[in-house]
């Protein structure tokens, strides 16, 4: 699993029939402590509802089309988590509602 901010979305008017419907998020990856992103994007599938500047995982490969959203599409990234805390040495580098 990859985490990464959602940075905004991705429209396609012309794709694939299977992928109709499906929300595209152009997410960037980002450093677990200071949250700041590393510059390196990627386009991936929406599985579970995520909005602009969420935290998120997303999982890639072959892992990506084994969300139930996902199943049998034409798909290399997926986000499969919103995520509500990071923690690392006992301090909490995010928390969702804050």
């Amino acid at each position: 699993m990859i985490l990464a901010k959602v940075v905004g979305t991705v429209v396609a008017s012309q794709k694939a029939v299977q992928m109709e419907g499906v929300k595209l998020l152009l997410l960037e990856k980002i450093d677990p402590v200071t949250l700041k992103g590393k510059n390196d994007f990627v386009v991936a599938m929406d599985a579970v509802g995520a909005g602009k500047e969420e935290i998120v995982f997303y999982v890639s490969g072959s892992s990506a089309r084994l969300a139930e959203r996902t199943k049998g599409l034409p798909t290399d990234a997926t986000v499969i988590a919103i995520v509500d805390n990071i923690e690392k040495d006992g301090l909490f580098t995010f928390q969702k509602d804050n």
